[in-house]
């Protein structure tokens, strides 16, 4: 089960804004290309809840297929049972054109398998959806792992702040208070970005009501951690 926090800025300028107070503990950016693949009727999706990608990295260095299924998304905290593997990068590409060329892993991958055995999807039904790209620039701060995404579509562009953990909440907390002390808006993003891919429209920037923890909890993070968000 993957477990992530997911919050939207508004635009370009929050995105810079928050690259730049990061700057200092920018690990490696990732330029990534996304492809997804369902049958002509969206069986994975409609019928299953299930997303297969996959996603090239700095364009040939790696290609990763990964299965996405049973997804929930609820005030900014996103849990969905993920699966991946790494496959060649050749064969990648030429799966892109010609799906059918998955089934030469179906007897060495366990994505595939499940595609096939679980869901009852044959590998030669798969379609190549489209994709888009994304540049996700990655930092460590503070015990937290944050991903600044800048997700490029044909129809517009959309602005992430994501970051994994066993303590979401919590993660949470202490990203909402550092996005408020340095004065950038954000909201609870309510979708995946295969969601909004689908959709074929940016969603509507909408500033809803943040906290979502007892004080409780904030002083007690507070205490613990001792963070002071303005001097990063």
């Amino acid at each position: 089960m993957e477990t992530e926090v997911k919050l939207r800025l508004p635009n370009s300028a929050a995105h810079q804004k928050l690259s730049s107070i990061l700057s200092p503990h920018h690990t490696k950016t990732h330029l990534q290309q996304n492809h997804f693949f369902d049958t002509s009727s969206l069986t994975l999706a409609t019928q299953h809840l299930t997303t297969l990608r996959l996603r090239f990295y700095n364009i040939d260095s790696k290609a990763i297929i990964s299965l996405k299924s049973k997804p929930q998304l609820t005030a900014g905290i996103s849990r969905v049972e993920e699966h991946e593997e790494q496959i060649d990068t050749a064969l990648a590409h030429s799966c892109i054109t010609e799906p059918w060329r998955f089934g030469t892993l179906v007897d060495t991958s366990k994505v595939l398998k499940r595609v096939v055995d679980e869901y009852g999807v044959g590998l030669n039904e798969l379609v190549c959806l489209g994709g888009f790209r994304n540049v996700r620039s990655v930092y460590e701060l503070n015990g937290l792992k944050l991903e600044l995404d800048e997700t490029l579509f044909e129809f517009g562009v959309c602005y992430e702040v994501e970051c994994e953990s066993d303590e979401p909440d919590e993660a949470k907390l202490r990203i909402e208070e550092m996005l408020k002390s340095n004065g950038i808006r954000f909201c609870y993003s309510q979708g995946s970005k295969f969601s909004v891919f689908r959709s074929g429209v940016i969603p509507e920037f909408k500033c809803g009501v943040m906290k979502s923890l007892s004080l409780k909890l904030e002083k007690k993070i507070a205490d613990a951690q001792g963070f002071k968000w303005m001097l990063l």
